[in-house]
């Protein structure tokens, strides 16, 4: 298996091509620069929402911290390429732990939409944080049931079922009753 790609190490190369410090950077996301320091070390590799902020605030998409090879055309991505792709999800994103994304579309260039598969852990050991970022969602459930606190609402889905959303809403995805899940996620950034 392929060593996954680090996107710490893409945030701080495309920070230093645009001279910026991570002091600018923090400014510009609204971010500390002890968070933008930990992301570009992979000591904390976010949800979206922080990702997204950075990607404004360098002014790219989030797709360039992905993004793996040039592909104008489309983008098959098989079964077994799954595991080869990346995970924002780490052991010391201790709220974000119990999410693994793996992005289906790491070779397509000038994406403004990223479809990830994710597998959600039960959330009740390590809780949950809500965030908001600009752009829009949508879920389909491959398996399980998940919880969406969305606002001041919480939806519940199973197997089947979907939801679609405003980002800057403050929100967060989590297992139901305490089991694992699968969804399909598109999430749509302005660029």
């Amino acid at each position: 298996m392929e060593t996954p790609v680090s996107v710490g190490s893409r945030v701080k190369s495309i920070r230093e091509t645009k001279k910026l410090t991570t002091s600018q950077v923090a400014e510009r996301s609204g971010l500390t620069i002890e968070q933008i320091e930990r992301i570009e070390e992979n000591e904390n590799l976010p949800s979206l929402a922080p990702l997204i902020k950075i990607a404004r605030a360098l002014g790219v998409r989030l797709g360039t911290f992905l993004d793996d090879m040039d592909n104008m055309g489309p983008v098959v991505c098989r079964r077994e390429e799954l595991a080869k792709s990346i995970s924002f999800s780490s052991e010391t994103a201790n709220s974000h732990n119990n999410l693994s994304f793996y992005s289906m579309a790491l070779s397509k260039t000038g994406r403004h939409m990223e479809p990830f598969l994710i597998d959600i852990d039960s959330a009740s050991r390590n809780g949950y944080q809500l965030s908001s970022h600009e752009g829009e969602e949508f879920i389909y459930v491959l398996e399980g049931c998940i919880e969406i606190t969305y606002g001041k609402e919480t939806y519940k889905l199973s197997q089947g079922e979907s939801i679609y959303y405003d980002s800057i809403i403050d929100h967060n995805v989590h297992a139901a009753d305490d089991s694992k899940a699968k969804i399909l996620a598109v999430v749509y950034t302005p660029y």
